[in-house]
């Protein structure tokens, strides 16, 4: 019952967009299906780092590290707010995109996960309420965030999947104005996602 609970709470968490999802769609959408997926090896490894600090971290070191994040991540707002421009701008016409490489999809997906602070918090707040029997706390613990992960790893790689498949049929050039400003415009949405993460 309680796995049951788990799975389903974890769905739900994962299937809503932010900051992460946002990305992961928008670099599909206008760089392809394998840099999406790239993306989402970023997204992915950062979280499991994030994963690793909640559950083996302490208290006092769980609060130092989201405290960090939480002046890190107006790096990774302005970050996406420059991509959200550059794509609108190219769209008009005024500047040419360049293509992302492999390693910029992933460090892209990688670096706007690692830099939400709310994440470590949660992880740390949500897995353990589903531990049961604290002498198997570290076995659990390391049990659940795999499911969590790979959960994460589905939902997300269908997301790349998905928007990569609508980007194709929708790419024309009557289109491609008003493609290139929603494409923008999510990541820019990326961008106020991550800034209002935190907020009290």
């Amino acid at each position: 019952m309680e796995l049951a609970l788990f799975l389903l709470l974890a769905f739900g968490l994962i299937i809503l967009p932010g900051p992460n999802v946002m990305v992961i769609v928008t670099t599909s959408i206008v760089h392809g299906k394998a840099r999406g997926l790239q993306a989402v090896a970023g997204t992915s490894c950062a979280m499991i780092v994030q994963l690793l600090v909640a559950a083996l971290g302490t208290g006092w070191f769980v609060t130092a590290v989201s405290e960090g994040l939480k002046w890190i991540k107006w790096l990774g707002v302005a970050y996406l707010l420059y991509l959200g421009y550059k794509q609108i701008r190219a769209s008009f016409g005024h500047t040419t995109l360049n293509s992302l490489s492999a390693v910029g999809s992933f460090q892209r997906g990688f670096w706007v996960s690692l830099t939400n602070p709310k994440t470590i918090f949660f992880f740390s707040a949500f897995l353990p309420q589903f531990v049961s029997g604290q002498e198997n706390y570290f076995a659990n613990i390391a049990l659940l965030s795999g499911i969590f992960w790979l959960m994460a790893v589905v939902m997300d790689s269908g997301y790349a999947l998905l928007s990569s498949v609508l980007a194709s049929t929708l790419k024309s050039g009557r289109h491609n104005k008003l493609f290139g400003f929603a494409s923008g415009g999510l990541f820019m949405g990326a961008g106020v996602a991550l800034a209002a993460v935190g907020r009290e």
